[in-house]
């Protein structure tokens, strides 16, 4: 029965693991920021590694899926059981943290491919943490299903493929598009709000001084009077309790001099983004491109425009370093980097809807019409 046991943990784990690792290899570039998120100095305090996040990204969604395997084929199973252990220890630290704190609002666990709520993340930790607990105790039934040579032959070529995959997505785009902004679908309705759906729900709070500690009440504690008559009001502000529907697409923006372009561009039969969520992270191998392609697609009738979330001094900064001469439009960071994983990158559009996207090594393949 111990042993029925451990093997059905055993190819649970392993699967997840593999499952797991593989859509956050899909898109290593997603994934990094997540890691930039906990990075933060609002949640972990640990920004010396944020330039870092990338690496990092990639060693361990690689490490996820080499480790599943190993754990499915039986190799090294005092290391794979141990490692596993670490990892998961490490992540359900994480997601408890974010759940418990509301720090960061999905673990990226699954990518884009499936959005958990810290608590469903943490959840998810802590059964997978009982398997592999599982695991740790009857480590005895852990046997190789190979031949030593073919399952060194195995993890070589598992370790090998990822790294291809990885080298293959960060220069070009990720295989599979999970996001809200993918090839096809259009932005106008991806920011629509069905009829019926349902709404937030705030309460209004109120924040008062009590004896130097800044406290908050809740209206009914205000009207009734239940607070220290003492206290020195501070502010006002409404707390979400309960989150209505969102639609897949939101904060997406085009402003520019304080105007709001965005219902006038989207409506325009043949657009072009030329997407640099920040003009300082930008590689100058992409942006020494973009002037000359900008002249080529305005040339076939496209309106050409940057995007980003930098500010006026840097765009002129760099319009003047590259010698672009395309307007660039306010957008929130955020937005932008879940548009794109490169910058900066190129988005196609006609009236709104998505019709190609290109990393900028791609970029003599965007098919102008």
């Amino acid at each position: 029965m111990r042993n029925i046991i451990t093997q059905i943990s055993r190819f649970l784990v392993g699967i997840l693991f593999i499952i797991s690792g593989l859509i956050k290899l899909n898109d290593p570039v997603g994934f990094s920021y997540k890691l930039e998120e906990y990075f933060n100095a609002n949640v972990l305090n640990m920004e010396f590694l944020i330039p870092y996040a990338l690496l990092i990204a990639c060693f361990v969604v690689i490490f996820e899926v080499v480790l599943g395997v190993m754990l499915l084929l039986g190799f090294k199973p005092k290391f794979t059981i141990w490692s596993l252990l670490a990892m998961i220890v490490f992540f359900t630290f994480l997601t408890f943290y974010s759940a418990y704190f509301n720090k960061v609002t999905d673990c990226g666990c699954f990518g884009d491919a499936l959005k958990l709520t810290p608590w469903e993340s943490f959840t998810k930790d802590v059964i997978l943490l009982f398997f592999i607990l599982i695991l740790v105790v009857n480590q005895k039934y852990i046997k190789p299903l190979l031949a030593q040579v073919s399952m060194n032959f195995a993890v070589f070529a598992t370790y090998s493929l990822c790294l291809f995959m990885a080298y293959y997505v960060l220069q070009h785009l990720p295989i599979k598009d999970f996001r809200a902004y993918k090839v096809g679908t259009n932005i106008q309705k991806g920011m629509e709000i069905p009829e019926g759906a349902p709404k937030s729900e705030y309460e209004m709070v109120f924040i008062y001084n009590v004896n130097g500690v800044d406290t908050e009440f809740t209206e009914a504690q205000i009207m009734s009077g239940d607070y220290p008559q003492d206290a020195e009001f501070v502010d006002r502000k409404d707390k979400l309790i309960k989150e209505g529907y969102v639609p897949p697409i939101h904060d997406f923006s085009m402003e520019k001099d304080g105007n709001d372009y965005t219902e006038e561009i989207l409506n325009e039969p043949k657009v072009i983004l030329l997407i640099s969520y920040d003009l300082n992270k930008s590689k100058e191998k992409g942006m020494e491109k973009l002037e000359e392609f900008h002249k080529t697609a305005s040339a076939k009738g496209y309106h050409v425009i940057g995007m980003t979330s930098s500010g006026e001094e840097v765009i002129q900064k760099y319009k003047k370093q590259y010698g672009l001469t395309f307007d660039y439009y306010f957008c929130d960071a955020t937005t932008l980097k879940t548009i794109e994983r490169a910058n900066p990158s190129i988005v196609v559009l006609e009236k709104g809807t998505i019709i190609q996207k290109e990393h900028f090594n791609d970029i003599d393949k965007v098919a102008l019409k």
